[in-house]
């Protein structure tokens, strides 16, 4: 493991930290991260989208205490007071919460509640994992913090779009009714290592294709954009938003704007693929432009991202070459039925062994 890296500056830092969510793809590197830096974590997920392979790299490590839990529930007894609660459990993958709308909403709305009822009373920092989807399907472009947005309340997106926008209103009705310091973090397609082979997220969904050769699925005319923030620039400004002491929205992406077609030829370019490109219709309320504006991150966190495409994109095909691989052959190029071949194959319970 890394040596820890400067002093950590998180507020309380004599505290234990909480990371929810904390065996998915953002949370276990957040993590790595956090230990990294010296601190105590208390990490929980339900596994029903993360994997318990990765947090293997910390499964044996005295500083982190893992807790097998659905946020949506009453909270464990005895946890703790902590410092600093990052919440980052709930589906990101399109293909999940379409699946789990009820669930994902109840996460987003429910679990956020009882995540702040217990930041209030350990005087915690809260931050929330939100997202670019609060911003619907943009009319401004980019989009600054400021632009309320262009959603569908009650389209097959909702539960996800909707569910974060309720939980950004709750940390704001909690900052405002007691007093609580909160973080909003706005991310924009983070992508990298440990993102799950057939979730429905359009670089995961490309690589594993182009491995197998089989074609690429490009929903619409591809002429639509997105904006890829690498995981480790992503945890960074995490990291720095805690830090801060900045309360307002903050958008956490890559301003570099790509449409879906130029990502489909840099994958095919980098994985030496000659898969052919295949078109379905565009699903419902599916974005057609997606940028961040990041001047509030660079101002205030004094951040930027620094992983370009090219080189993002090649560490993820290498770890999805490695452990893609057995399950290529029955990863169905429709992005609605991969995710439960995956599951079921891979999940396996944490045991904490110090």
């Amino acid at each position: 493991m890394t040596p820890a890296a400067s002093p950590a500056a998180l507020p309380r830092s004599d505290r234990p930290v909480l990371v929810t969510g904390a065996a998915g793809f953002v949370g276990s590197h957040l993590c790595e991260r956090l230990i990294e830096r010296g601190h105590t974590v208390i990490a929980l997920d339900d596994f029903s989208t993360g994997h318990a392979d990765h947090l293997k790299a910390l499964r044996r490590h005295t500083r982190l205490q893992f807790v097998r839990h659905d946020i949506a529930q009453p909270l464990p007894e005895g946890l703790p007071a902590c410092g600093a609660i990052f919440n980052l459990a709930c589906p990101a993958s399109p293909a999940h919460y379409q699946r789990h709308p009820v669930a994902t909403m109840l996460t987003s709305t429910v679990g956020t509640w009882r995540l702040l009822e217990l930041a209030r009373g350990s005087g915690a920092v809260f931050l929330q994992a939100s997202t670019s989807e609060v911003y619907g399907d943009p009319q401004v472009h980019p989009q600054h913090e400021s632009y309320w947005g262009h959603a569908n309340p009650i389209g097959p997106r909702s539960c996800y779009d909707e569910g974060k926008r309720a939980a950004e209103a709750l940390c704001y009705a909690y900052q405002r009714e007691h007093g609580l310091s909160v973080r909003v973090a706005r991310l924009f397609n983070c992508y990298g290592p440990r993102l799950r082979p057939g979730d429905g997220r359009v670089v995961s969904n490309f690589i594993v294709q182009a491995l197998a050769g089989r074609p690429l699925t490009v929903y619409g005319d591809g002429r639509q954009t997105r904006s890829f923030c690498y995981v480790s620039d992503t945890v960074r400004a995490l990291l720095a938003l805690m830090d801060s002491d900045w309360s307002q929205p903050v958008n956490i992406g890559n301003p570099a704007e790509h449409t879906v077609l130029e990502l489909a030829d840099r994958v095919r370019a980098l994985t030496g693929s000659d898969s052919p490109l295949v078109f379905r219709p565009l699903p419902a309320d599916d974005p057609v432009r997606r940028r961040p504006d990041i001047g509030t991150a660079r101002s205030v966190l004094h951040w930027r991202p620094e992983v370009a495409l090219d080189e993002g994109l090649a560490l993820t095909i290498e770890y999805l070459r490695e452990r893609a691989e057995p399950t290529l052959a029955v990863l169905h190029a429709d992005w609605h039925a991969a995710p439960e071949l995956v599951r079921g194959r891979t999940l396996q319970a944490v045991n904490r062994q110090d």
